[in-house]
């Protein structure tokens, strides 16, 4: 912690801890769970700082500790590794770089193989699915280690960002129930007193959102790029700011200079970028001085590798290869998410984590009705492929009333699941809408090497 920038950190004594020992209110004492949390913070508030030899170093302590555990747990691993891992043997680059990888579809169709026999005390075990950026549903098994995790890093994201944790939060997204709550989350549950919550679903247009937004006046604002770009125009049509609006905060879509830009311009904010996954939690975190990434080193080992398989260079652009570090429940070991990222150099404000200069993820159009108005789409949400074996699917708006869903499946849908899949899709789109079904043998790529589950055909600006 010799780095002058780190003297310059806020320290979350601001913070209203929560303390769980009767009549003391000041210092708190917490729980356990949130000890633990507090006690994990407290390390990768130095690991930062430490050097990227230094940090590959203890990366390799821990993943040795997982892929002896993988080997001889799974059943997968054990087989699918035979040859190439020798538990008896140090771990080296070069061993671990002989490891073959692992796709989207491998980790679909081999769940059950995938998941560990034995599983340290790592607490329970739960399943998260997600249809990530190829529009392939996945499930994967976690341990309330890997959400604990998750937790820490939310935490330190706070820190980095200097935000106010009493102030109002406000989300527009998919798959959270609407409404106010008294606390921004699990991460600061138990743990910190904070702002309200506020919470808007995406299946409401545009307009409406903006102006649930200018009645909350939230100081965040947490959502998709996609979704932002749109509130953004309206916004300036309207000649309208978000006077309380101090950050915005978006996820799960690549962010663009542009659109920085025009956050700048109409709301007069930031904007703050995380990259994560549901099946890896957060992998990259962008830099409180910059606009590239960190990646959790602490938590995962990431490679950006080239056609060849080889580790890019900064400034190439290469596929994303993410190495889970405490998921013993199901480990996923050189995980070939689909996305593709530029690695960056040395960042200026001494941290030793690894940069990505910028992530290359998949773009949600926006669906547009014959009246102008403009909604973000998600129609998968892992719900679909529990109706019929769907394999991958997309869903494209081929006219101002029409959606295409374009599926691959594994079996025939009969007559029944075809109407079951139709039926999920129309209840998530706006009135007037048809849907009809087209089959695919495979779903191909746009032009950056992203996968859209979404997109529209329709030539309107």
């Amino acid at each position: 912690m010799e780095n002058n920038e780190a003297k310059k950190l806020p320290h979350p004594l601001h913070w209203a801890f929560q303390s769980n020992l009767p009549a003391m209110a000041w210092p708190a004492i917490p729980d356990g769970n949130v000890a633990n949390m507090l006690a994990l913070l407290h390390q990768l508030e130095s690991s930062q700082w430490l050097s990227p030899p230094a940090l590959r170093q203890h990366q390799y302590r821990q993943l040795e500790l997982v892929l002896r555990h993988a080997f001889a747990s799974s059943p997968y691993y054990r087989q699918r590794w035979a040859g190439n891992f020798d538990p008896s043997l140090p771990l080296t680059p070069q061993r671990f770089a002989a490891l073959p990888l692992l796709s989207r579809r491998e980790l679909q169709a081999n769940f059950d193989d995938l998941k560990c026999r034995t599983i340290p005390p790592h607490g329970n075990v739960g399943e998260a699915t997600t249809t990530g950026s190829t529009g392939t549903p996945v499930r994967v098994l976690k341990t309330e280690l890997c959400l604990l995790l998750w937790d820490v890093f939310t935490l330190r994201d706070e820190i980095w960002q200097r935000r106010d944790l009493g102030a109002k939060l406000a989300m527009i997204r998919h798959g959270m129930p609407e409404g106010e709550f008294p606390n921004w989350g699990r991460a600061t549950t138990g743990l910190a007193a904070t702002g309200p919550l506020v919470v808007l679903g995406i299946e409401h247009d545009v307009e409406s959102q903006l102006a649930w937004l200018q009645r909350q006046q939230p100081a965040y604002l947490m959502t998709h790029p996609s979704l932002l770009a749109e509130l953004l125009k309206q916004s300036s049509r309207q000649g309208t700011r978000l006077e309380s609006l101090r950050e915005v905060r978006t996820f799960g879509e690549p962010v663009t200079a542009v659109l920085r830009a025009q956050c700048t311009e109409v709301w007069g904010v930031p904007i703050t970028d995380a990259y994560s996954s549901n099946e890896l939690g957060y992998i990259a975190l962008q830099c409180p001085g910059h606009e590239h990434y960190h990646v959790q080193a602490e938590g995962l080992l990431v490679e950006v590798l080239d056609d060849q398989g080889n580790a890019c260079k900064p400034g190439d652009l290469g596929r994303v290869v993410v190495t889970t570090l405490h998921n013993f429940a199901m480990p996923l070991v050189r995980y070939d998410i689909g996305d593709y990222a530029e690695p960056g150099g040395p960042c200026p404000c001494g941290r030793g984590l690894p940069v990505l200069r910028r992530i290359v993820g998949r773009t949600r159009n926006m669906l547009v009705t014959a009246e102008g108005k403009r909604f973000w789409i998600g129609l998968g949400s892992g719900t679909i492929p529990q109706l019929a074996p769907i394999v991958q699917y997309q869903f494209v708006q081929t006219q101002l009333d029409h959606v295409e869903a374009r599926l691959v499946v594994s079996a025939p849908l009969t007559a029944a699941q075809e109407q079951a899949v139709r039926a999920r899709v129309m209840v998530q789109l706006p009135a007037g809408f048809s849907v009809s079904l087209a089959y695919c043998d495979a779903i191909p790529r746009g032009v950056t090497g992203k996968f859209e589950d979404f997109l529209s055909e329709l030539a309107i600006s």
